[in-house]
């Protein structure tokens, strides 16, 4: 964890069930122990589009401070079914953006997709120092010239605000579909952890910078599990292992907690379940921000004074 790190805030849905596809917190001091804010309740609602969101990813911007989040516009539990969902479904990202984590201004759409693109699912972002702008990224199911059926590509634009957006440009494309990329960088390299669609498994690559030719890294943790999606990752507070965790949506068990010393190796650990407790609140695709000490404590303030990190509704 970087220095001045104490604790960690993971973003979530629930599932599929009323009031699943929203926005819930949860906070931990060591990244394996999580509890529940709000009483376990969403702490935000999407209003527009479809009314529900879906794999949401908090972030900082490191230029001034601000803090956002952008989660994919989808509620599956209206009814209409994963078909529609990934050849009719939504181009929008729904984001929030905040000030200090307990208070946000009401939610907004944005248009990311391409025109071409059957859905926007599972955006995340990552700051590019050369570019001193996010780069954010989502898996987009589309049909090119010449292919006989549509496949999930990643793609992605820029922004310096969340609000001004550049082009969305092909990022990522393998032979088969991938979804649910998140890129974590450590000791000066890029690797991205993504889902092969085609048979739910993890595939790690690394590369020297975020736009360049990633290698694939073999991973027999990885190659191993089955049904798994939404991989995320985050360093723990001592500084030398890494996190990954993977949404075990086939079982319907919510996250695996997998731990390696160097995501290079592609040696990972699955934690013995005694080890970690992620808190009363099924976890499903989500995203977790690093966190000072004194932003824990005011989450953890706002919580007993009964704010629940609400909406400003600005």
């Amino acid at each position: 964890m970087e220095q001045g790190m104490a604790g960690y805030l993971f973003v979530h849905f629930t599932g599929e069930q009323k009031d699943g596809e929203q926005i819930y917190f949860s906070v931990s001091r060591d990244g394996l122990h999580w509890t529940d804010l709000n009483d376990g309740k969403p702490v935000l609602y999407s209003h527009i589009g479809e009314c529900g969101v879906r794999d949401p990813f908090p972030v900082k911007n490191p230029l001034n401070g601000r803090y956002y989040l952008i989660a994919t516009d989808l509620r599956i539990e209206k009814g209409e079914g994963w078909q529609a969902a990934q050849e009719r479904g939504s181009r929008d990202i729904i984001i929030w953006e905040s000030e200090d984590l307990v208070h946000w201004e009401k939610e907004r759409a944005h248009t990311v997709g391409i025109r071409e693109a059957g859905c926007v699912w599972a955006p995340e972002a990552v700051f590019d120092e050369e570019e001193q702008a996010f780069l954010v990224f989502f898996a987009s199911k589309v049909k090119c010239d010449g292919e006989e059926t549509a496949k999930h590509r990643i793609y992605a634009a820029y922004t310096k605000d969340f609000v001004t957006f550049s082009d969305t440009f092909l990022y990522m494309e393998r032979e088969r579909d991938v979804i649910d990329t998140t890129i974590l960088r450590s000791n000066g390299k890029y690797y991205r952890i993504s889902k092969d669609e085609t048979d739910s498994r993890l595939i790690l690559e690394e590369s020297d910078s975020l736009r360049g030719d990633f290698k694939r890294i073999s991973c027999p943790v990885f190659e191993k599990l089955k049904g798994v999606e939404g991989p995320e990752g985050y360093l723990l507070p001592e500084g030398r292992s890494w996190c990954v965790i993977a949404d075990q949506f086939a079982e319907g068990k919510g996250y695996l907690p997998m731990i390696t010393e160097d995501l290079s190796s592609g040696d990972f650990t699955i934690l013995e379940k005694e080890k970690y407790d992620l808190g009363r609140t099924k976890k499903r695709h989500g995203g977790v921000l690093e966190l000072s000490d004194a932003e824990y404590e005011r989450l953890i303030k706002a919580e007993m004074e009964g704010e629940h990190v609400i909406s400003t509704g600005k």
